[in-house]
Formats: C-alpha cells, structure tokens, sequence
C-alpha cells in the first residue's frame, strides 16, 4: 500500500505584477517607440496634457546644461523625481502590488520618449517628410495613362500583389484567380499588366528576382558598351557577380579585367530594393537620447531635449476629480492613477539614462579624446555599482538608445566590451582591437590585401595576441569582406 504524505514548502519567490511586466518592457524601447506609447496615453487621458511656452526657458537650461564631474548631474536637469533602486533585483521586487513605488516602476519599465505636438508647438517628427506607400506612388501613375477600364484593373491587381520592395513574388498564374474582371483574365493579359507596371518609376519595380530588377534599370546606363556589358553579365553570370569572381567575368566576356571590374562597379550602383524608395518601414531613424561635447576641456552630457516628452497633468481636473469622488468615478481615478504612473516613467527614464550616460563617458573618456582604439574594457557592473541600480536595469538601459558624439552616433551597448590580455598584461577591450583591425585593413594594399591570418600576426608583432577566429569574427562585425572579395585588378577603367 503506497502511503502519501502532505507537507507544506514554503518557498521564496519573486513575481513582478503586471504593471511592472508592462514596465520592463516600456524600459527597452526606443525613443521614438516610447513616445508613441506617450503620445497614446496623452490623447486618451484626460489628465493628462502637454506642457505649453512657459518650459521653452527649462528646455533652454537642459540644452545647454553642463556636468559636473563630480556630482554627475546636469545643471539643467529638469527631473527632480526619486532616483532609481532597480525593480530587477530580487530584493526589490514587488510581489503584486499596485502601489509599487516610483523606482520599482521606473526600473521596471522603459516608456519611449516622443514629443507630443499641439499648437505652436514644432516636434522633430515634424520636419520629416510625409511618405507615399509605394501602391499609391504607382496607380497615381497609371491613373495618368490612357488605359481601359480592364487593363487598369489588372495593372492594379499586380501592383496590389507587390512586397515591400517592390518585387512581385506571385505567380501570374495565381494572380488571375483574383483578377475580378470579364472576360476572365488569360495569362497573356497579365504579362501584359505587369509590363506595364514593370515600366513605371521607380526602376526596377514588379521585378520577379534580382536578376530582373537590375535588367529593368540598365537602361539608367548611358555608355552602350558598358549598358551590353552590364546586360550580359546580369543576365548570363549572377554567380560570378555575387562572387565578385571578376577574372571569370573578364574571360566569359572575352574582355579586360579593369574593364569588367568597372562595369561590375556601376552595376552595384543599381537598386536592388527598389520598393524601398518609397516605403514608409525602409529606414529606421535613430533619434540620440543624449549628447556629448567637450566643452572647456570637459566632456559634457545632456540629454536631447527633441525626445523627452513634454507632458503634465491637468491639475484643474485633478483637483475637480478630488473634490467631487464617488463609487462611479472609478474609471476616472484609474485614468488618474496612469497619468501619474506615466510621469514617473518619464522622469524615472530619462534621469537613468542621464546618469548612465555620464558614468559611460566618464569610463570611456579616452574614446572621446582618441578614437576606438583607446577604448577600454567595460561591464555593465561597473556602470551598476557607480550609478546606484541593478546591472538587468543598465542593460535595458543601454538597449536601442543612442548617444551622439564629435565622431558619430554610437548605441549605449558599444561602450561595453569584455577584456582582452596583451602581451605585456595591460587589458584591451574587443571595440580597440575591431578599431586596430580596421586600420590595419584600410592601410593595406589593394592588390595584395591581408588575410586573417596575416592580421593576426600583425597583431601579435604588436603585442595583441588574437585568435585567427576572432580576428574573422570582428572583420565581418565590421562588415569587411573576406581577402579574396578585397583584391581589386589594375586596368583600363570604363566610364558608365
């Protein structure tokens, strides 16, 4: 006979209520994701309100506000709100609470900062040009033509069918089942259609494959002999062009090296995408949350004040709310409750990032004055420990937001990297050695590149010991092709 016992375990665990779920993942986001959530609640809550003309002299002060060294804190800093302890760690946990406090929330979560518009009020997003989706670009062309009712219709059924980048991946076989229109649609009908569309702009557009793409934009080449060449090549030899196996080229061509490596070069210039042009997801804008520049000698952080949300809550609501409550108001005080939450996670956000940004230029200031290659070894806990929070917050911290620079936009993760030993025991961090390795690499001779190996012993003549491995793996992070795609042939060049 089986005899069960019944016990009790009792155990310790920590459980993030959904509101901190929720700001864990507000804290990854990037700014302009961040202010869309802003901008959301803003339009939805009605204590909430965006900030009119009497902050222009608080944006003044955060523009110009400089660091001190010490202190680590901006004298325009508009938050005055309770500084960070990080939700992520475990002894900071809220076990389903609702009234978790200020930091708990902020470390939990992310929001995205955006600029919310109103009246006399000029947002970034502003100056961005408006986008035509590139279906309306192309029947705003057709609409210009003299077709047939039918022969609209099926043009529109083929560029309906097309992805974002403009290619037409279906059959035209599979486009006559949708093709609504009498007499039925034959398959010549639609070659037809998709001529048509394939002849208007951008080049290239309703492509069924690469090959195809770059054959309907040959025509952008003027010089006839290099147009011939360009047609050949995209039309017999995408292997070899792929491959940049240039001499192949030259001997299936029966041509010059120099001359088939300049043809090769124009055909590159063509758009392999060209349905980018036109779609409003091609580019992803990165918006800096905050900037550095040496001013007197002294690196100074700010944060960008174009993505830090300029919102308050309407306190002639607020007080209106208070002073009449009742047991039917409980919609109205939820949406006060999230006006609040929300301010905090502005505050909260941006005073973090602040901070976390200060402590990295004050780690990496040798970056700032010398470039990549003076970078040093850096982890997110001795980010943590400096600024007083969790290393989980640092990382989510540092996760798609951007600082810019004298030398560029960098995200906050490029100033982390693990430690390196050279030969003489100093550390090096990964970011200083892809930084060496590039030099080395833009230095070399074009018609006797390097290969890794061959890096790899220039290394260690400087003292650098660095796997083979390694030194490919930061080459193609750097997005460098291999020794033999490098190798470029003297010859006549051909103009396009």
């Amino acid at each position: 006979m089986i005899q069960m016992d019944a016990r009790a375990d009792q155990r310790q665990s920590q459980t993030l209520s959904p509101r901190l779920q929720h700001a864990v993942r507000l804290l990854q986001m990037s700014s302009l994701d961040f202010g869309i959530v802003v901008r959301d609640v803003l339009g939805r809550n009605p204590f909430l309100e965006a900030e009119e003309g009497d902050d222009e002299d608080e944006r003044e002060g955060l523009r110009d506000g400089d660091i001190d060294s010490r202190s680590g804190e901006a004298a325009g800093e508009v938050y005055d709100g309770p500084r960070e302890t990080d939700l992520a760690a475990p002894a900071e946990a809220e076990v389903d609470r609702s009234t978790a406090s200020d930091s708990d929330l902020w470390l939990a979560d992310g929001l995205t900062p955006a600029r919310q518009g109103h009246d006399g009020d000029v947002s970034a997003l502003d100056f961005m040009m408006e986008e035509t989706p590139l279906n309306a670009h192309l029947h705003g062309q057709l609409g210009t033509m003299a077709l047939s009712p039918r022969d609209l219709a099926l043009a529109g059924v083929v560029v309906e069918s097309l992805d974002d980048d403009g290619y037409l991946r279906t059959p035209l076989n599979e486009l006559r089942e949708v093709a609504d229109v009498v007499p039925a649609a034959t398959l010549e009908d639609l070659q037809i259609a998709l001529k048509l569309v394939q002849s208007l702009e951008p080049a290239g557009v309703a492509a069924r494959d690469v090959a195809e793409c770059l054959s309907l934009q040959l025509g952008e080449i003027e010089c006839p002999h290099v147009r011939a060449m360009a047609r050949a090549i995209v039309n017999d030899h995408m292997d070899s062009l792929a491959a940049r196996d240039v001499p192949a080229l030259a001997r299936a061509l029966d041509a010059s090296v120099g001359e088939v490596e300049a043809v090769c070069d124009r055909i590159r210039h063509l758009d392999p995408r060209p349905g980018w042009r036109l779609s409003s997801s091609r580019v992803n804008y990165i918006v800096p949350d905050v900037i550095v520049k040496k001013d007197r000698g002294a690196w100074n952080v700010r944060l960008n004040a174009a993505v830090v949300p300029k919102v308050r809550i309407n306190e002639v609501y607020a007080q209106l709310f208070q002073r009449h409550r009742c047991a039917e108001n409980a919609e109205m005080g939820a949406h006060l409750q999230e006006a609040r939450w929300t301010l905090r996670n502005v505050e909260q956000r941006f005073s973090t990032i602040l901070d976390v940004s200060q402590a990295i230029v004050r780690r990496q200031r040798h970056f700032f004055e010398y470039g990549s290659m003076a970078m040093k070894p850096l982890g997110l806990r001795e980010i943590a420990d400096e600024v007083g929070i969790h290393e989980s917050t640092v990382s989510r911290v540092t996760n798609n937001k951007y600082m810019a620079t004298p030398t560029g936009v960098y995200e906050l993760k490029h100033f982390f990297s693990r430690a390196m030993v050279s030969a003489n025991g100093k550390a090096c961090s990964g970011t200083a050695i892809r930084g060496l390795i590039q030099d080395i690499i833009e230095a070399e001779s074009t018609d006797r590149p390097l290969s890794d190996a061959e890096i790899t012993r220039q290394l260690a003549r400087q003292g650098l010991t660095v796997a083979r491995r390694t030194v490919t793996k930061y080459r193609q992070m750097l997005r460098i092709e291999a020794v033999g795609r490098r190798k470029r042939h003297d010859g006549l060049a051909v103009s396009a």
